[in-house]
């Protein structure tokens, strides 16, 4: 379906969205199969200029701590390379929502996340068998947490696509639905929840209701069923766990390892020799690789610590960049989250909402990803950019 068809979301007129080139859906659809493809955000930084004042002057100081803080790590010029380019990143993230203005432009990622979705069904079957499945889905080069975010966020889309033919909405969503349980994550389940309620509440549209009480009754009349039948499918039983999974012996890594660099932290991507709990394991890759016994290279080996996370974004940002990044990731955070109130757009309520809650126990901003972190800020860019047009309209 064309990313530009039915009624536009919220309150801005249609007449202040962009027309995105005819190759640009086709390029978003793509992106969740093919996930360098985000790098093309680069090219829309000039957008940025586009922001009123404020908002440019938040990005400012958000970049800005950013630099100042690798000056006081302990490696400052190695955390200035990466500080610099994590910084550059997140800003092409946010010049890509400014360039394209609507939500509605995000709907192809649906069907590149839909291809995710088979494939991952298929690659589960072909290596594991029904097996496999019982245990929990798995994909080549997902892990089993991003499929079930993957999972969330097309049901979002799903919920909220204004027009879409109900045979489809239905297949999808069901697919989606089946993965977010077979995933078993209960991160993605609590940004489900939190970020369709968020919507409910925020976006005020009428006859919204029932597409987000649809998906959750589902889920939890699945999770009621295995749980009263007493059914041994693992991954749904395992949302049913109030367990940590040692996050609270990493979450006390991160904070020791902010307190022998309080003011600037440790350096961005720098922090997973710090994470003792989780780098005693040595190099991995993707479980599921390892699991096929494919083992990481000797040479992949020194980097391995730096795709090792906190699992809670805030000691993420804490640990790497101390008091002075962290502070300025909480103002362009908090900025992100009132232009999305302001906007009215339920997509938009739900992405920032949802995945603010999946922060406290996962780190799902942080970029580079395979695309997940990265559309969290092209959201908050579309966020910033229909909250200036609101303003002027109600001005």
């Amino acid at each position: 379906m064309p990313a530009h068809s039915s009624t536009p979301s919220g309150p801005v007129p249609s007449s202040t969205a962009t027309s995105p080139p005819r190759w640009l859906p086709w390029l978003i659809a793509a992106v969740p199969v093919v996930p360098f493809f985000y790098l093309v955000a680069f090219a829309a930084l000039g957008s940025l200029r586009r922001l009123p004042l404020v908002a440019r002057w938040i990005l400012f100081y958000f970049a800005a701590s950013q630099i100042v803080a690798a000056l006081f790590t302990p490696n400052p010029l190695l955390s200035l390379g990466f500080a610099g380019i994590r910084t550059l990143e997140i800003l092409a993230m946010i010049a890509a929502g400014v360039y394209l203005q609507d939500s509605r432009h995000l709907r192809p990622l649906l069907w590149g996340e839909v291809v995710i979705f088979l494939t991952a069904w298929g690659y589960s079957l072909y290596t594991q068998g029904v097996a496999g499945i019982m245990a929990r889905l798995s994909h080549p080069y997902y892990y089993t947490v991003s499929l079930g975010l993957l999972a969330v966020i097309a049901l979002w889309l799903i919920m909220f696509w204004r027009g879409g033919a109900i045979w489809w909405r239905v297949a999808a969503g069901l697919l989606a639905i089946a993965t977010l349980l077979a995933a078993g994550s209960r991160g993605p389940t609590l940004a489900l929840v939190v970020g369709s309620m968020a919507a409910l509440l925020l976006a005020g549209e009428r006859g919204m209701r029932r597409w987000v009480l649809i998906p959750l009754g589902v889920v939890a009349a699945a999770i009621f069923a295995v749980s009263t039948l007493k059914l041994k499918i693992t991954p749904i039983l395992r949302l049913l766990d109030d367990q940590a999974s040692g996050r609270n012996f990493v979450w006390d890594d991160a904070y020791a390892a902010w307190q022998t660099s309080p003011i600037g932290g440790v350096g961005a991507y720098q922090g997973g020799p710090y994470l003792t709990y989780l780098f005693k394991g040595g190099c991995q890759l993707n479980p599921i690789l390892t699991a096929n016994q494919i083992q990481c290279p000797e040479w992949l080996s020194s980097f391995s610590g730096m795709w090792l996370i906190a699992h809670n974004a805030w000691l993420q940002w804490l640990m790497e960049t101390g008091v002075i990044g962290l502070s300025g990731l909480l103002l362009v955070y908090g900025y992100g989250l009132w232009a999305a109130a302001k906007s009215r757009d339920p997509l938009l309520i739900a992405v920032l909402f949802g995945y603010t809650a999946m922060n406290f126990v996962d780190v799902v901003v942080a970029v580079p990803s395979p695309h997940f972190a990265e559309l969290w800020w092209v959201v908050l860019g579309i966020s910033v950019w229909r909250s200036t047009q609101v303003v002027k309209i109600n001005g």
